[in-house]
């Protein structure tokens, strides 16, 4: 300072006192989030044992040439790990012969029951007599324990005593192993068409197990539409197809885009049904059959993980779809 004056000293103000009530909203906040942090642990436990663990098992045994009697002996802190169980269950053509019928078996299997739930809920968005009984019917095929279904498909479509073969005998046409073949001759005229018949009656057992799922989403956005839209429609002079088409059809198109993901991420990773039905033969191999027939046919466990973790990364594209459509829908709202 000029002259040599010492510089004076501004006394600072106090520090506010913080409240009583911000203390104890303080205090609630931890308190609340102890409580937060006690209930979701039993969940993430779960998780952690039943998810996190075995996949890491997994993807160990997925490195490791193991076989199903050395299993308990597995070292997981080996260092002594390879990569060709990949190469051994990727590396054949009978892998991409896998992939395609389960892509099939997936997207068709997954418009059927999708279309078959549409289908149903536009007939029960009505109201008549008995309505309600019929909706409770509608789920039987769902709710119905997968065994005690496919077991009733499997006598309906025997080649010796199925109800269908019965039928066909009385019209004259010949008997058909419908889960056992694996393609059917159709002859028209001068051109005869090949097609996938055991594969063709895993499609529709899918189509009719699985279309109640998709029936109580649409009718639930169905009954959702507003009758103003019907109702100017009509009094334009539009027919029936076209009040569909201009009208419901638009306002299900984005549940129908998450419905058919959905759908399709579950039946792609689906095993029992096409297991029960045909054991994966005839044509019916599909990737989770495929994992089984190297883990118990084989008794290849390496491979048997490296197949199923092929699988699981698949799983995880189609899951990012699914979240990025849904992200796209909320931004877009």
């Amino acid at each position: 300072m000029a002259g040599g004056e010492e510089p004076v000293a501004v006394p600072q103000p106090p520090a506010p006192a913080r409240s009583g009530r911000f203390r104890r909203r303080t205090g609630l906040a931890r308190a609340d989030a102890r409580v937060a942090y006690f209930l979701i642990t039993p969940a993430v436990l779960v998780v952690i044992a039943l998810v996190v663990f075995p996949f890491l098992w997994n993807a160990a045994l997925s490195l490791q040439r193991v076989r199903l009697i050395d299993l308990r002996s597995v070292d997981f802190l080996t260092t002594d790990v390879t990569t060709r169980n990949f190469s051994r269950v990727t590396g054949t053509r009978d892998f991409w012969t896998v992939i395609k019928t389960t892509f099939i078996y997936t997207i068709l299997g997954t418009i059927l029951s999708i279309g078959m739930g549409l289908w149903a809920a536009l007939i029960m968005q009505k109201a008549f007599r008995g309505r309600t009984v019929v909706r409770g019917l509608m789920l039987f095929p769902y709710v119905a324990p997968v065994i005690a279904v496919a077991f009733a498909w499997k006598m309906m479509l025997n080649p010796t005593f199925g109800i269908a073969n019965e039928w066909q005998s009385n019209l004259g046409l010949p008997r058909v192993d419908y889960l056992g073949r694996r393609d059917f001759v159709l002859g028209l005229g001068p051109w005869h068409l090949t097609l996938p018949l055991a594969l063709g009656a895993v499609i529709l057992f899918e189509g009719w197990r699985y279309f109640p799922f998709a029936y109580l989403f649409l009718l639930a956005r169905i009954q959702a539409i507003p009758e103003d839209l019907n109702e100017a429609a009509l009094v334009d002079g539009a027919t029936i197809s076209q009040r569909f088409f201009y009208v419901t059809l638009p306002q299900l198109r984005p549940v129908l885009a998450v419905l058919f993901l959905l759908r399709f991420i579950f039946t792609f990773n689906k095993f029992d049904d096409v297991f029960l039905l045909t054991g994966g033969a005839a044509g019916t191999q599909v990737v989770s059959t495929k994992v089984i027939d190297w883990l118990l046919g084989r008794a290849d466990v390496g491979s048997a993980a490296a197949l199923s973790l092929v699988l699981a990364g698949f799983l995880v594209l189609f899951v990012i779809v699914y979240f990025a459509i849904g992200a796209g829908k909320d931004t877009s709202q």
